[in-house]
């Protein structure tokens, strides 16, 4: 059955990727992104800011005077970043909460009412991993995105009376352009960290450059916008990243400590 779908940050990675599969599978995809689509999609675009308020609100009203209903909301627009907890800026910490977290919050707000009103409704968020663990380097990034677990348990619980299901999605690493929009709170020459703040950035692109396409992931958020009754989170990254998630539930806190240490150079 056809559904209308928001899907922000679509303009690259993982929203892309989605929004061209969900439009494969026969669904109404409205991608949007904070500069307006400079290339033909398959899919309808808006142009949505998820830091503005105005900018979310004109969007949403637009897809709704299209479409007469939101389906499925995907959260995924998000911000990235590496730092020394120590010496990362407030700005930046702030930016990276304004988009992972409250832009999330802000776009629940704008879509609730329609969905309300419908009697149904499905939220996926886009969480990560890394929201499971504090990496090191990476702890503003994990912290943020474990908000966004959590406020997804707390969404599925209070929006469950109104017929509305929250989900969200914890990809590992996955090749997208989120090592050119990453933040880097790189340390000055003189700072203790900055050798281990330079060898992390290094790391992770690395990584990122030679993940999975987010294809998979879009394949991911299809079987939970098909299923009766969604997971609540769906852990889907690479065998060895969701490994790590079960050494971390059952080995002793300093051991598992002990070997994310040292996977990073850190011993």
């Amino acid at each position: 059955m056809s559904k209308v779908i928001l899907i922000t940050g679509a303009t690259t990675g993982i929203g892309r990727a989605t929004a061209e599969y969900l439009t494969q599978s026969g669904h109404r995809v409205y991608g949007t992104g904070r500069k307006p689509f400079t290339e033909v999609v398959p899919f309808q675009t808006l142009q949505l800011d998820v830091n503005d308020e105005a900018s979310v609100q004109a969007a949403v009203s637009q897809l709704l005077q299209r479409e007469g209903r939101l389906d499925v909301l995907i959260n995924n627009a998000g911000l990235g970043i590496i730092g020394a907890l120590e010496e990362t800026p407030d700005e930046m910490i702030e930016q990276v909460f304004h988009t992972n977290v409250y832009g999330l919050l802000r776009m629940c707000r704008a879509t609730l009412p329609a969905m309300r009103l419908q009697g149904e409704g499905l939220i996926i968020n886009v969480a990560s991993i890394a929201g499971r663990m504090g990496l090191p380097f990476r702890g503003i990034y994990s912290a943020s995105k474990a908000a966004v677990e959590i406020l997804t348990e707390t969404l599925n619980i209070e929006l469950k009376p109104f017929g509305i299901r929250a989900c969200s999605i914890l990809p590992g690493d996955v090749r997208t352009n989120i090592n050119a929009a990453r933040l880097v709170a790189m340390p000055p020459v003189s700072s203790p960290y900055r050798s281990w703040v330079e060898t992390m950035n290094a790391i992770v692109n690395e990584e990122v450059s030679k993940a999975e396409d987010p294809i998979y992931i879009a394949r991911i958020i299809e079987a939970a916008i098909n299923s009766s009754s969604p997971k609540i989170h769906y852990i889907a990254g690479p065998f060895l990243q969701r490994f790590s998630l079960w050494l971390k539930r059952f080995l002793p806190s300093r051991f598992f400590e002990y070997l994310l240490r040292g996977n990073y150079g850190l011993k």
